[in-house]
Protein backbone atom coordinates (compact mmCIF):
# COMPACT_ATOMS: atom_id res chain seq x y z
CA UNK A 1 0.00 0.00 0.00
CA UNK A 2 1.10 3.55 -0.69
CA UNK A 3 1.91 5.71 2.30
CA UNK A 4 0.22 9.06 2.93
CA UNK A 5 3.34 10.93 1.80
CA UNK A 6 3.54 9.02 -1.51
CA UNK A 7 -0.16 9.60 -2.22
CA UNK A 8 0.31 13.33 -1.67
CA UNK A 9 3.29 13.37 -4.01
CA UNK A 10 1.30 11.57 -6.73
CA UNK A 11 -1.57 14.07 -6.34
CA UNK A 12 0.88 16.98 -6.57
CA UNK A 13 2.40 15.51 -9.75
CA UNK A 14 -1.05 15.10 -11.36
CA UNK A 15 -1.87 18.71 -10.45
CA UNK A 16 1.35 19.82 -12.12
CA UNK A 17 0.57 17.95 -15.33
CA UNK A 18 -3.02 19.22 -15.50
CA UNK A 19 -2.04 22.82 -14.85
CA UNK A 20 0.75 22.59 -17.46
CA UNK A 21 -1.75 21.35 -20.07
CA UNK A 22 -4.15 24.17 -19.21
CA UNK A 23 -1.37 26.72 -19.43
CA UNK A 24 -0.25 25.34 -22.82
CA UNK A 25 -3.77 25.62 -24.20
CA UNK A 26 -3.99 29.15 -22.92
CA UNK A 27 -0.77 30.01 -24.78
CA UNK A 28 -2.18 28.63 -28.02
CA UNK A 29 -5.37 30.64 -27.58
CA UNK A 30 -3.37 33.80 -26.98
CA UNK A 31 -1.21 33.16 -30.05
CA UNK A 32 -4.29 32.76 -32.17
CA UNK A 33 -5.86 35.88 -30.72
CA UNK A 34 -2.70 37.85 -31.60
CA UNK A 35 -2.94 36.77 -35.29
CA UNK A 36 -6.66 37.38 -35.47
CA UNK A 37 -8.30 40.77 -35.73
CA UNK A 38 -9.10 42.55 -32.55
CA UNK A 39 -12.50 41.75 -31.18
CA UNK A 40 -14.63 42.89 -28.31
CA UNK A 41 -14.33 39.48 -26.45
CA UNK A 42 -10.91 39.87 -24.76
CA UNK A 43 -9.51 37.33 -22.16
CA UNK A 44 -10.09 38.79 -18.68
CA UNK A 45 -7.05 40.04 -16.80
CA UNK A 46 -7.87 37.82 -13.79
CA UNK A 47 -7.61 34.67 -15.91
CA UNK A 48 -4.73 32.43 -14.64
CA UNK A 49 -1.40 32.74 -16.41
CA UNK A 50 1.50 30.26 -16.65
CA UNK A 51 3.41 32.17 -13.96
CA UNK A 52 0.44 32.18 -11.55
CA UNK A 53 -0.11 28.43 -12.11
CA UNK A 54 3.57 27.69 -11.40
CA UNK A 55 3.47 29.83 -8.23
CA UNK A 56 0.35 28.00 -7.03
CA UNK A 57 2.00 24.60 -7.61
CA UNK A 58 5.15 25.71 -5.76
CA UNK A 59 3.10 26.97 -2.80
CA UNK A 60 1.09 23.75 -2.60
CA UNK A 61 4.20 21.57 -2.76
CA UNK A 62 5.92 23.54 0.02
CA UNK A 63 2.77 23.22 2.18
CA UNK A 64 2.63 19.45 1.67
CA UNK A 65 6.34 18.95 2.33
CA UNK A 66 6.23 20.98 5.56
CA UNK A 67 3.30 18.94 6.91
CA UNK A 68 4.96 15.66 5.91
CA UNK A 69 8.14 16.76 7.69
CA UNK A 70 6.18 17.55 10.87
CA UNK A 71 4.66 14.06 10.83
CA UNK A 72 8.04 12.46 10.17
CA UNK A 73 9.85 14.37 12.97
CA UNK A 74 7.45 13.54 15.83
CA UNK A 75 7.76 9.75 15.71
CA UNK A 76 11.58 9.57 15.54
CA UNK A 77 11.72 11.83 18.60
CA UNK A 78 10.39 8.92 20.67
CA UNK A 79 13.01 6.60 19.18
CA UNK A 80 15.84 9.08 19.76
CA UNK A 81 14.85 9.54 23.41
CA UNK A 82 14.68 5.79 23.93
CA UNK A 83 18.13 5.20 22.38
CA UNK A 84 19.97 8.11 24.02
CA UNK A 85 22.27 7.04 26.85
CA UNK A 86 24.06 10.28 27.73
CA UNK A 87 22.13 12.05 30.56
CA UNK A 88 22.87 15.59 29.31
CA UNK A 89 21.86 14.80 25.73
CA UNK A 90 18.79 12.91 26.95
CA UNK A 91 17.71 15.91 29.02
CA UNK A 92 18.19 18.36 26.14
CA UNK A 93 16.38 16.05 23.72
CA UNK A 94 13.38 15.74 26.03
CA UNK A 95 13.33 19.48 26.73
CA UNK A 96 13.37 20.27 22.99
CA UNK A 97 10.22 18.14 22.68
CA UNK A 98 8.51 19.57 25.77
CA UNK A 99 5.57 20.85 23.70
CA UNK A 100 5.36 17.66 21.63
CA UNK A 101 2.27 15.84 22.94
CA UNK A 102 3.44 12.52 21.47
CA UNK A 103 6.39 12.72 23.86
CA UNK A 104 4.94 14.41 26.95
CA UNK A 105 1.66 12.46 26.99
CA UNK A 106 3.49 9.16 26.50
CA UNK A 107 3.60 7.81 30.05
CA UNK A 108 6.27 5.20 29.33
CA UNK A 109 8.69 7.66 27.67
CA UNK A 110 8.20 10.22 30.45
CA UNK A 111 8.76 7.71 33.26
CA UNK A 112 11.66 6.02 31.46
CA UNK A 113 13.44 9.35 30.92
CA UNK A 114 13.11 10.36 34.59
CA UNK A 115 14.15 6.88 35.72
CA UNK A 116 17.32 6.94 33.61
CA UNK A 117 18.27 10.43 34.75
CA UNK A 118 17.73 9.39 38.37
CA UNK A 119 19.73 6.20 37.77
CA UNK A 120 22.61 8.36 36.50
CA UNK A 121 22.34 10.38 39.75
CA UNK A 122 21.42 13.52 37.81
CA UNK A 123 18.69 14.66 40.18
CA UNK A 124 19.41 18.24 39.11
CA UNK A 125 18.28 17.37 35.58
CA UNK A 126 15.23 15.54 36.94
CA UNK A 127 14.23 18.67 38.86
CA UNK A 128 14.77 20.97 35.86
CA UNK A 129 12.77 18.67 33.59
CA UNK A 130 9.77 18.26 35.91
CA UNK A 131 9.69 21.89 37.08
CA UNK A 132 9.63 23.04 33.46
CA UNK A 133 6.74 20.68 32.71
CA UNK A 134 4.71 22.14 35.58
CA UNK A 135 4.88 25.61 33.98
CA UNK A 136 3.38 24.39 30.68
CA UNK A 137 -0.39 24.33 29.95
CA UNK A 138 -0.67 20.67 30.96
CA UNK A 139 0.43 21.75 34.45
CA UNK A 140 -3.13 22.98 35.04
CA UNK A 141 -4.46 19.40 34.89
CA UNK A 142 -4.47 17.54 38.21
CA UNK A 143 -3.88 14.20 36.50
CA UNK A 144 -0.65 15.53 34.99
CA UNK A 145 0.52 16.95 38.34
CA UNK A 146 -0.19 13.58 39.99
CA UNK A 147 2.20 12.07 37.45
CA UNK A 148 4.84 14.68 38.35
CA UNK A 149 4.39 13.87 42.06
CA UNK A 150 4.74 10.12 41.45
CA UNK A 151 7.80 10.66 39.24
CA UNK A 152 9.46 12.69 41.99
CA UNK A 153 8.75 9.74 44.27
CA UNK A 154 10.30 7.21 41.87
CA UNK A 155 13.36 9.45 41.51
CA UNK A 156 13.82 9.41 45.30
CA UNK A 157 12.85 13.07 45.72
CA UNK A 158 9.86 12.99 48.12
CA UNK A 159 10.43 16.55 49.38
CA UNK A 160 9.99 17.85 45.82
CA UNK A 161 6.78 15.82 45.54
CA UNK A 162 5.42 17.45 48.72
CA UNK A 163 6.48 20.89 47.46
CA UNK A 164 4.69 20.26 44.15
CA UNK A 165 1.48 19.35 45.95
CA UNK A 166 1.78 22.38 48.26
CA UNK A 167 2.24 24.79 45.31
CA UNK A 168 -0.47 23.44 43.00
CA UNK A 169 -2.61 26.54 43.43
CA UNK A 170 0.25 28.73 42.15
CA UNK A 171 0.00 27.33 38.64
CA UNK A 172 -3.79 27.19 38.57
CA UNK A 173 -4.28 23.49 39.21
CA UNK A 174 -7.16 22.28 41.41
CA UNK A 175 -6.15 20.24 44.44
CA UNK A 176 -8.32 17.23 45.35
CA UNK A 177 -8.01 13.99 47.31
CA UNK A 178 -6.48 12.37 44.21
CA UNK A 179 -3.29 14.46 44.33
CA UNK A 180 -3.36 14.35 48.15
CA UNK A 181 -3.29 10.53 48.15
CA UNK A 182 -0.49 10.49 45.57
CA UNK A 183 1.64 12.72 47.81
CA UNK A 184 0.76 10.70 50.89
CA UNK A 185 1.79 7.50 49.08
CA UNK A 186 5.14 8.96 47.97
CA UNK A 187 5.97 10.07 51.51
CA UNK A 188 4.92 6.69 52.93
CA UNK A 189 7.08 4.77 50.44
CA UNK A 190 10.02 7.01 51.38
CA UNK A 191 9.30 6.11 55.04
CA UNK A 192 8.95 9.78 55.95
CA UNK A 193 6.25 8.90 58.46
CA UNK A 194 6.42 12.18 60.39
CA UNK A 195 5.51 14.10 57.22
CA UNK A 196 2.86 11.51 56.35
CA UNK A 197 1.08 12.14 59.66
CA UNK A 198 1.50 15.92 59.41
CA UNK A 199 0.00 15.95 55.92
CA UNK A 200 -2.80 13.62 57.00
CA UNK A 201 -3.81 15.93 59.87
CA UNK A 202 -3.56 19.06 57.66
CA UNK A 203 -5.84 17.60 54.97
CA UNK A 204 -9.10 19.30 55.94
CA UNK A 205 -7.78 22.34 57.83
CA UNK A 206 -5.02 23.53 55.49
CA UNK A 207 -6.10 22.09 52.13
CA UNK A 208 -9.85 21.65 52.53
CA UNK A 209 -9.67 18.02 51.35
CA UNK A 210 -12.14 15.36 52.43
CA UNK A 211 -10.31 12.08 53.12
CA UNK A 212 -11.39 8.82 51.48
CA UNK A 213 -10.72 5.12 52.11
CA UNK A 214 -7.40 5.26 50.21
CA UNK A 215 -6.16 8.07 52.48
CA UNK A 216 -7.00 6.09 55.61
CA UNK A 217 -5.44 2.88 54.24
CA UNK A 218 -2.16 4.66 53.53
CA UNK A 219 -1.97 6.04 57.07
CA UNK A 220 -2.90 2.62 58.54
CA UNK A 221 -0.10 0.98 56.57
CA UNK A 222 2.46 3.60 57.63
CA UNK A 223 1.55 3.10 61.30
CA UNK A 224 1.80 -0.69 60.92
CA UNK A 225 5.26 -0.34 59.40
CA UNK A 226 6.25 1.77 62.39
CA UNK A 227 5.00 -1.00 64.67
CA UNK A 228 2.28 1.22 66.15
CA UNK A 229 -0.55 -1.33 65.96
CA UNK A 230 -2.72 0.35 68.60
CA UNK A 231 -2.57 3.67 66.71
CA UNK A 232 -3.41 1.86 63.46
CA UNK A 233 -6.51 0.28 65.09
CA UNK A 234 -7.58 3.71 66.35
CA UNK A 235 -7.30 5.11 62.81
CA UNK A 236 -9.63 2.34 61.62
CA UNK A 237 -12.09 3.28 64.36
CA UNK A 238 -11.85 6.94 63.31
CA UNK A 239 -12.41 5.84 59.74
CA UNK A 240 -15.78 4.32 60.68
CA UNK A 241 -16.73 7.40 62.70
CA UNK A 242 -16.06 9.53 59.61
CA UNK A 243 -18.62 7.43 57.73
CA UNK A 244 -16.05 5.51 55.66
CA UNK A 245 -16.34 1.73 55.80
CA UNK A 246 -13.05 -0.13 56.25
CA UNK A 247 -12.42 -2.32 53.21
CA UNK A 248 -10.49 -5.53 52.58
CA UNK A 249 -7.25 -3.54 52.23
CA UNK A 250 -7.67 -2.10 55.73
CA UNK A 251 -8.30 -5.47 57.34
CA UNK A 252 -5.54 -7.25 55.38
CA UNK A 253 -2.97 -4.60 56.32
CA UNK A 254 -3.83 -4.85 60.02
CA UNK A 255 -3.91 -8.66 59.92
CA UNK A 256 -0.46 -8.82 58.30
CA UNK A 257 0.97 -6.52 60.98
CA UNK A 258 -0.65 -8.55 63.79
CA UNK A 259 0.65 -11.88 62.46
CA UNK A 260 4.11 -10.40 61.92
CA UNK A 261 4.22 -9.46 65.62
CA UNK A 262 3.00 -12.99 66.54
CA UNK A 263 -0.36 -11.68 67.77
CA UNK A 264 -2.37 -14.55 66.35
CA UNK A 265 -5.46 -13.81 68.46
CA UNK A 266 -5.65 -10.28 67.07
CA UNK A 267 -5.07 -11.47 63.49
CA UNK A 268 -7.77 -14.15 63.74
CA UNK A 269 -10.07 -11.65 65.47
CA UNK A 270 -9.66 -9.22 62.59
CA UNK A 271 -10.51 -12.04 60.15
CA UNK A 272 -13.72 -12.79 62.09
CA UNK A 273 -14.58 -9.09 62.32
CA UNK A 274 -14.12 -8.71 58.58
CA UNK A 275 -16.50 -11.62 57.89
CA UNK A 276 -18.98 -10.25 60.44
CA UNK A 277 -18.94 -6.88 58.67
CA UNK A 278 -19.63 -8.70 55.37
CA UNK A 279 -16.31 -7.70 53.91
CA UNK A 280 -15.16 -10.58 51.70
CA UNK A 281 -11.48 -11.58 51.94
CA UNK A 282 -9.42 -11.54 48.75
CA UNK A 283 -6.35 -13.48 47.62
CA UNK A 284 -3.99 -11.13 49.50
CA UNK A 285 -5.90 -11.79 52.73
CA UNK A 286 -5.59 -15.56 52.32
CA UNK A 287 -1.89 -15.25 51.49
CA UNK A 288 -1.34 -13.31 54.72
CA UNK A 289 -2.86 -16.15 56.77
CA UNK A 290 -0.98 -18.81 54.78
CA UNK A 291 2.28 -16.89 55.32
CA UNK A 292 1.70 -16.89 59.08
CA UNK A 293 1.00 -20.64 59.14
CA UNK A 294 4.12 -21.36 57.08
CA UNK A 295 6.25 -19.24 59.43
CA UNK A 296 4.90 -21.35 62.30
CA UNK A 297 5.83 -24.55 60.37
CA UNK A 298 2.17 -25.50 59.88
CA UNK A 299 2.38 -26.47 56.23
CA UNK A 300 -0.51 -28.94 56.35
CA UNK A 301 -2.88 -26.33 57.81
CA UNK A 302 -1.72 -23.84 55.18
CA UNK A 303 -2.42 -26.39 52.45
CA UNK A 304 -5.90 -27.05 53.87
CA UNK A 305 -6.60 -23.31 53.95
CA UNK A 306 -5.58 -23.02 50.28
CA UNK A 307 -8.03 -25.79 49.31
CA UNK A 308 -10.81 -24.18 51.37
CA UNK A 309 -10.09 -20.89 49.60
CA UNK A 310 -10.54 -22.55 46.19
CA UNK A 311 -13.68 -24.52 47.11
CA UNK A 312 -15.55 -21.99 49.27
CA UNK A 313 -14.71 -18.69 47.56
CA UNK A 314 -13.64 -19.70 44.03
CA UNK A 315 -10.47 -17.61 44.53
CA UNK A 316 -7.59 -19.17 42.62
CA UNK A 317 -4.15 -19.29 44.27
CA UNK A 318 -1.34 -17.37 42.57
CA UNK A 319 2.42 -17.96 42.32
CA UNK A 320 2.95 -16.45 45.79
CA UNK A 321 0.46 -18.89 47.34
CA UNK A 322 2.12 -21.92 45.74
CA UNK A 323 5.60 -20.71 46.63
CA UNK A 324 4.56 -20.34 50.29
CA UNK A 325 3.04 -23.84 50.39
CA UNK A 326 6.04 -25.42 48.62
CA UNK A 327 8.49 -23.62 50.91
CA UNK A 328 6.46 -24.67 53.94
CA UNK A 329 6.55 -28.36 53.04
CA UNK A 330 10.25 -28.20 52.09
CA UNK A 331 11.21 -26.57 55.40
CA UNK A 332 9.28 -29.32 57.22
CA UNK A 333 11.18 -32.02 55.31
CA UNK A 334 8.05 -32.99 53.35
CA UNK A 335 9.78 -32.86 49.97
CA UNK A 336 7.46 -35.37 48.29
CA UNK A 337 4.45 -33.21 49.18
CA UNK A 338 6.27 -30.17 47.82
CA UNK A 339 6.80 -32.03 44.52
CA UNK A 340 3.09 -32.85 44.35
CA UNK A 341 2.15 -29.20 44.85
CA UNK A 342 4.72 -28.16 42.21
CA UNK A 343 3.33 -30.68 39.69
CA UNK A 344 -0.24 -29.51 40.42
CA UNK A 345 0.63 -25.97 39.32
CA UNK A 346 0.19 -26.64 35.60
CA UNK A 347 -3.12 -28.45 36.04
CA UNK A 348 -4.58 -25.43 37.83
CA UNK A 349 -3.72 -22.88 35.15
CA UNK A 350 -0.70 -21.49 36.97
CA UNK A 351 2.96 -21.51 35.92
CA UNK A 352 5.97 -21.59 38.27
CA UNK A 353 7.89 -18.33 38.52
CA UNK A 354 11.54 -17.68 39.39
CA UNK A 355 10.93 -17.87 43.16
CA UNK A 356 9.22 -21.25 42.93
CA UNK A 357 12.10 -22.62 40.84
CA UNK A 358 14.60 -21.19 43.33
CA UNK A 359 12.79 -22.83 46.26
CA UNK A 360 12.55 -26.23 44.55
CA UNK A 361 16.14 -26.33 43.26
CA UNK A 362 17.52 -25.17 46.62
CA UNK A 363 15.74 -27.82 48.68
CA UNK A 364 16.28 -30.58 46.08
CA UNK A 365 20.03 -29.90 46.23
CA UNK A 366 19.85 -29.93 50.01
CA UNK A 367 18.19 -33.37 49.82
CA UNK A 368 20.83 -34.46 47.25
CA UNK A 369 18.21 -35.09 44.55
CA UNK A 370 20.48 -33.62 41.90
CA UNK A 371 18.81 -35.21 38.84
CA UNK A 372 15.49 -33.46 39.41
CA UNK A 373 17.29 -30.32 40.60
CA UNK A 374 19.20 -30.29 37.29
CA UNK A 375 16.02 -30.57 35.18
CA UNK A 376 14.25 -27.79 37.06
CA UNK A 377 17.35 -25.57 37.09
CA UNK A 378 17.81 -26.02 33.34
CA UNK A 379 14.14 -25.21 32.72
CA UNK A 380 14.47 -22.09 34.88
CA UNK A 381 17.70 -20.90 33.23
CA UNK A 382 16.21 -21.32 29.74
CA UNK A 383 13.59 -18.76 30.83
CA UNK A 384 16.47 -16.51 31.99
CA UNK A 385 15.58 -17.15 35.65
CA UNK A 386 18.81 -18.03 37.41
CA UNK A 387 18.86 -19.41 40.96
CA UNK A 388 21.11 -17.85 43.59
CA UNK A 389 24.89 -18.24 43.39
CA UNK A 390 24.95 -20.61 46.38
CA UNK A 391 22.27 -22.84 44.85
CA UNK A 392 24.13 -23.08 41.51
CA UNK A 393 27.40 -23.85 43.37
CA UNK A 394 25.68 -26.64 45.29
CA UNK A 395 24.10 -28.08 42.13
CA UNK A 396 27.35 -28.10 40.12
CA UNK A 397 29.25 -29.78 42.98
CA UNK A 398 26.50 -32.36 43.36
CA UNK A 399 26.40 -33.16 39.64
CA UNK A 400 30.18 -33.65 39.56
CA UNK A 401 30.02 -35.90 42.65
CA UNK A 402 27.47 -38.24 41.03
CA UNK A 403 29.43 -38.28 37.73
CA UNK A 404 26.92 -36.16 35.80
CA UNK A 405 29.62 -34.18 33.98
CA UNK A 406 27.46 -33.73 30.89
CA UNK A 407 24.66 -32.16 32.93
CA UNK A 408 27.16 -29.87 34.64
CA UNK A 409 28.46 -28.74 31.23
CA UNK A 410 24.89 -27.97 30.11
CA UNK A 411 24.42 -25.79 33.18
CA UNK A 412 27.75 -24.05 32.43
CA UNK A 413 26.64 -23.36 28.86
CA UNK A 414 23.47 -21.68 30.14
CA UNK A 415 25.52 -19.74 32.71
CA UNK A 416 27.78 -18.34 29.98
CA UNK A 417 24.75 -17.27 27.92
CA UNK A 418 23.11 -15.36 30.76
CA UNK A 419 21.79 -11.86 30.07
CA UNK A 420 23.11 -9.76 31.74
CA UNK A 421 26.28 -11.84 32.00
CA UNK A 422 27.92 -12.97 35.21
CA UNK A 423 31.11 -11.22 36.29
CA UNK A 424 34.49 -12.73 35.38
CA UNK A 425 35.02 -13.74 39.02
CA UNK A 426 31.68 -15.58 39.22
CA UNK A 427 32.33 -17.41 35.94
CA UNK A 428 35.77 -18.45 37.17
CA UNK A 429 34.25 -19.81 40.39
CA UNK A 430 31.68 -21.88 38.47
CA UNK A 431 34.30 -23.16 36.01
CA UNK A 432 36.68 -24.17 38.81
CA UNK A 433 33.99 -26.43 40.31
CA UNK A 434 33.52 -28.33 37.03
CA UNK A 435 37.22 -28.50 36.14
CA UNK A 436 38.16 -29.42 39.72
CA UNK A 437 35.69 -32.29 39.67
CA UNK A 438 37.23 -33.68 36.48
CA UNK A 439 40.76 -33.58 37.93
CA UNK A 440 39.69 -35.57 40.99
CA UNK A 441 38.25 -38.28 38.75
CA UNK A 442 41.45 -38.62 36.75
CA UNK A 443 43.46 -38.92 39.97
Amino acid sequence: MLSLRNIRRVCAAIDTVVLTVIAANLSKLRARSDLAAPSSSQIPESFPTIASCAAAIKKKNSYLSSHCDQEAVSEPALIKIKKERDPEKLFRLFQSNASNRLVVENRFVFEDTVSRLAGARRLDLVEQLLEYQKALPQGRREGFIVRIIMLYGKAGMPDHALKTFDQMHLFGCPRTVKSFNATLQVLSQARMFDKVHMLFHDASVKYGIELDDISYNIIVKSLCELGCLNSAFLVMVGMEKAGIKPDVVTYTTLMAAAYKCNHREIGDGLWNLMVLKRCSPNLATFNVRIQYLINRRRGWQANDLMHKMMSATSIKPDELTYNLIIKGFCSMGELEMAKRVFNALHGRGCKPNSRIYQTMVHYLCKAREFDLAFRLCKDSMEKNWFPSMDTIHCLLKGLMEISKDRNAREIMKLIRGRVPPYSAGDLEAFTSIVSGGRKKKHL
